[in-house]
């Protein structure tokens, strides 16, 4: 399974949002995988690059097993929504960024797949470099 195999759609296009707002949206699998796949996990997360020691946190996790009612099912869109935290920001800074995302993750029984929607929350000003 390829990322094109799993999509994300964030109901709100741009993706801007602002803390305590609603994230709303949907995933789906592109084919009728249903009789392999074990589970898929969804998170929503922010993650740091840059410079320096890289972090995340994951602000809201579920699971979803094939095997539990209302599970899994492909080319059925599996809907999500949620209230965003404060804080961290989103910020693209010269050290360091701040990115938000939703990834969704398939187990199935011969490996895993990813895949990611971005998302902005706040709205911090972007970084500039001073000269020197």
């Amino acid at each position: 399974m390829s990322r094109d195999e799993v999509s994300i759609e964030l109901d709100r296009d741009p993706p801007d949002y602002l803390p305590d707002e609603s994230l709303s949206g949907s995933w789906m699998l592109a084919a009728d995988y249903e009789r392999e796949v074990r589970s898929a996990e969804l998170s929503v997360l922010w993650y740091t690059e840059g410079k320096g020691d890289e972090d995340f946190g994951v602000h809201h996790f579920e699971r979803l097993s094939a095997d539990e009612a209302g599970g899994v099912e492909s080319r059925r869109p599996q809907r999500f929504s949620l209230r965003l935290p404060r804080a961290p920001l989103s910020y693209d800074g010269v050290i360091v960024k701040v990115g938000w995302c939703v990834r969704v993750r398939v187990f199935w029984d011969r490996g895993e797949t990813v895949a990611e929607a971005p998302f902005q929350l706040g709205t911090v000003a972007r970084a500039r470099e001073i000269p020197t």
